[in-house]
């Protein structure tokens, strides 16, 4: 099982290949992007666990990228930047960024905060879900539902994890496709049912008669635990 899902946006190749060798080699999966716009495309396709993002970008530059991405989910956020100022430091956290570290740092130390803070992520998300017929495990990321393991694409799984992490709650369309598939999703109403009626038939006691994954109608989709089912 892998450490986590990295993206590196920097459009320095040399950084970037540091970066990933230490990275790969601490038992992470690696992305890698050039440019602000590079990476926002590569988090529709899947969304990372953590990000490490340069502030200096052509394009649209570190701090940009770092509030589009805020505006849709809470995924850990760490800065890089030559500048070692109060003012780039208070800015960049101002966007959303959960640390910052400066050029040229120790590759010990950025995968210390990096640990830091995937740990302070996962302990603010539900660890597991068990019901009599369901059994989720987010940390090793496996579905049990009727005593037989579920087989989730890694979609279809994120889109659950959101779900159940607030659970009992309507969540529109947009909140789910933004949370999930990035910024630039929102109006894929009909992409997102699909994936509903994936999972619908994996999870489900009977698909046509769902327990947990609840259409609310005009809205969005609710996770009903078994208290409120």
């Amino acid at each position: 099982m892998s450490s986590g899902r990295v993206l590196i946006l920097d459009d320095e190749p040399q950084i970037r290949r540091v970066l990933r060798t230490s990275l790969v080699a601490g038992g992470f999966v690696v992305r890698e992007a050039r440019s602000g716009e590079e990476a926002l495309e590569t988090i529709r396709e899947e969304m990372p666990d953590l990000l490490i993002i340069d502030i200096n970008l052509p394009g649209m530059s570190g701090f940009e990228v770092c509030r589009e991405i805020r505006e849709t989910c809470d995924v850990p956020i760490i800065m890089l930047s030559v500048r070692n100022n109060e003012r780039d430091k208070v800015r960049a956290l101002d966007s959303g960024a959960d640390d910052y570290v400066v050029k040229p740092f120790g590759i010990q130390e950025l995968l210390a905060r990096i640990r830091a803070n995937l740990r302070r992520h996962a302990d603010e998300l539900p660890l597991t879900f068990e019901s009599q017929d369901l059994t989720i495990d987010f940390a090793q990321r496996t579905v049990v539902a009727r005593g037989r393991h579920a087989r989730l694409t890694p979609k279809e799984f994120e889109l659950l994890h959101y779900l159940v992490a607030h659970p009992n709650k309507a969540l529109p369309h947009r909140e789910l496709l933004q949370a999930v598939w990035g910024p630039d999703y929102g109006d894929e109403v009909e992409y997102l049912r699909v994936f509903i009626n994936q999972l619908r038939k994996k999870i489900e006691p009977e698909a046509s008669k769902p327990r947990y994954l609840l259409t609310e109608p005009w809205v969005g989709y609710r996770f009903s635990t078994p208290e409120e089912a």
